[in-house]
């Protein structure tokens, strides 16, 4: 695997635990001043799915030794905009953005243009762009036809129940496009 390749998994996996750090930072928070934390069980399988796919994308793209190809720049091209996608939703959600469904007591809902037209644009604008451009910067198209579409199933149920969550919780939910901290 090409040099550039193996820095642009290293750049990869700090970016993804200097986002964790956050979303447990804003976690231990909001838990404390007593949030309440929703469908935990599916939080754990999207991030064990998480993990395993840029685990098996990393195996397959060492195991594949491609070269950098105008594939593998798409795919660099699209995690680099996914991940200014991940800055922009921490950004605008502060200290609500979490890797999990949490309500805080003062919880207030979120809206704007991307929020407006787009509901959960981190699923939609980070984690489904960023899991695609990993995959293809590595040419890990195994990873990207078997691990994409299960993870996707995933995150759909994790969508419909975050759906309900804040349907429940913010009465004018239906009326314009929200997120809560993911």
């Amino acid at each position: 695997m090409p040099h550039t390749l193996l820095v642009f998994i290293a750049i990869a996996v700090a970016l993804r635990l200097v986002a964790l750090a956050i979303s447990i930072q804003n976690e231990k928070r909001m838990l404390q001043s007593g949030a309440i934390e929703h469908h935990a069980a599916t939080s754990l399988v999207l991030t064990i799915a998480h993990i395993g796919f840029y685990v098996a994308a990393i195996a397959e793209g060492l195991w594949r030794a491609s070269p950098v190809s105008a594939i593998s720049v798409v795919g660099l091209i699209l995690y680099g905009l996914a991940m200014c996608a991940l800055v922009w939703v921490i950004c605008t959600l502060g200290r609500f953005w979490t890797i999990k469904v949490i309500i805080a007591r003062d919880h207030q809902l979120i809206s704007n243009w991307i929020f407006d037209k787009i509901r959960h644009p981190n699923y939609y604008l980070n984690i489904i762009p960023e899991l695609i451009g990993f995959a293809l910067a590595l040419q890990a198209f195994g990873v990207l036809c078997l691990a994409l579409p299960l993870y996707v199933a995933v995150l759909w149920l994790r969508i419909h129940q975050e759906e309900k969550v804040m349907q429940n919780h913010f009465h004018k939910y239906g009326s314009v496009g929200r997120s809560l901290g993911a």
